[in-house]
């Protein structure tokens, strides 16, 4: 990092301690709906620090999901409707954007991996798609969630690999190629195996049609990626500049989606965040633990570990609060997916940043 990003830095530093200082002290005072808005300040400041320090950069998008998180809280009924809109309908139109986004980077060299690497994929795709809802259902059972909060526990559980995890991979010095084949292939094996175990787990909270999921995982998946693959191969080769905007509509997207989403369940977020965020914390680290462990178990090199366990510990919380919307549930069924995303980010920015300063064997 040169000499002027790191005063950049400070300064933005400074600014988040002066934010929160003020948060702290309106707290205080009891003026809770302003000192949200010293908060959201606050996360933006640190989001601008993180993303001119190289080490914690990938934490950025965390702090400003954050900041979204922190002012919808407060002013709900700024978020939920815009005149006589409701916002609950842009969620899945933005998922699609972020999955056709996806398809544009998919070409078959991704799926060479499986060929080359069979037990690698095959360990990452089965730690995703077997520990990882077993341990939602766990988790929404100990805690004794309303049975449709405790359905979106399991919801976020069965989601394949989020892109962030290709982020983290990358910043891990791990596998890139592998994580980028494990979202592929868990994304796509989504349109059955969500809807399974929605139905065998998710349905002990909730009645759960399978077949009208599945329909919905073909609308707001396979068909927004089909076409991202087909622009892929006959515009993309001739025109590359298209691909450098990706990445920024998706992320702005997911954090649209995330505040739409805290916005409608904000009266039960401020009553059950709290166990939420135990919960988000316990599904995460147990996936990465998870991973890491079974690759280590099975022999894997120390780089194809880092991946197998930051893809395993990181759903797609975007998509679960698409298919809850689907469902009608955005403001129950979407309550975990909404604080389990910012989390999954924060718990794998730490780790991969922890696995930057130290190279693979």
């Amino acid at each position: 990092m040169t000499q002027q990003g790191t005063k950049s830095a400070k300064t933005f530093y400074w600014a988040a301690a002066i934010c929160f200082a003020v948060a702290i002290a309106l707290y205080a005072l009891s003026y809770g709906r302003v000192l949200a808005l010293s908060a959201c300040l606050g996360f933006l400041s640190l989001s601008l620090a993180f993303k001119r320090s190289g080490s914690l950069g990938s934490m950025s998008f965390s702090m400003l999901i954050f900041a979204a998180v922190s002012i919808t809280l407060a002013y709900p009924e700024y978020f939920t409707h815009i005149g006589d809109f409701n916002t609950k309908k842009l969620i899945t139109p933005l998922i699609q954007i972020i999955m056709f986004g996806m398809g544009t980077e998919i070409g078959l060299r991704d799926f060479k991996m499986v060929a080359e690497r069979p037990k690698a994929v095959l360990i990452g795709l089965l730690g995703h798609y077997t520990f990882m809802p077993l341990m939602g259902f766990f988790l929404a059972k100990l805690f004794g969630f309303e049975p449709e909060v405790a359905a979106g526990v399991v919801l976020i559980g069965s989601m394949p690999c989020g892109a962030a995890s290709n982020v983290m991979s990358y910043l891990a010095k791990a596998n890139l190629a592998l994580s980028i084949t494990l979202t592929t292939v868990s994304t796509l094996l989504a349109t059955f195996l969500t809807p399974f175990w929605m139905k065998v787990l998710g349905g002990q909270f909730v009645e759960v049609n399978a077949y009208d999921m599945f329909m919905h995982i073909i609308q707001i998946v396979v068909v927004p990626i089909g076409a991202g693959l087909l622009v892929n191969r006959y515009i993309l080769r001739r025109n590359s500049q298209f691909r450098k905007y990706m990445p920024l509509v998706s992320m702005f997207g997911i954090v649209a989606i995330i505040a739409v989403i805290t916005a409608m369940g904000s009266k039960s977020l401020l009553t059950i965040g709290p166990l939420l965020i135990l919960a988000s914390f316990l599904h995460n680290v147990s996936g990465l633990g998870f991973g890491y462990g079974v690759g280590k178990l099975f022999g894997l090199s120390e780089r194809d570990r880092r991946t197998i366990a930051i893809e395993v510990g990181m759903q797609n919380g975007g998509l679960a609060s698409a298919l809850a919307e689907k469902l009608g549930k955005a403001a129950t069924m979407g309550l975990a997916p909404a604080v389990f995303g910012p989390f999954m980010n924060i718990t794998g920015s730490v780790l991969a940043s922890y696995w930057h300063r130290k190279d693979p064997d």
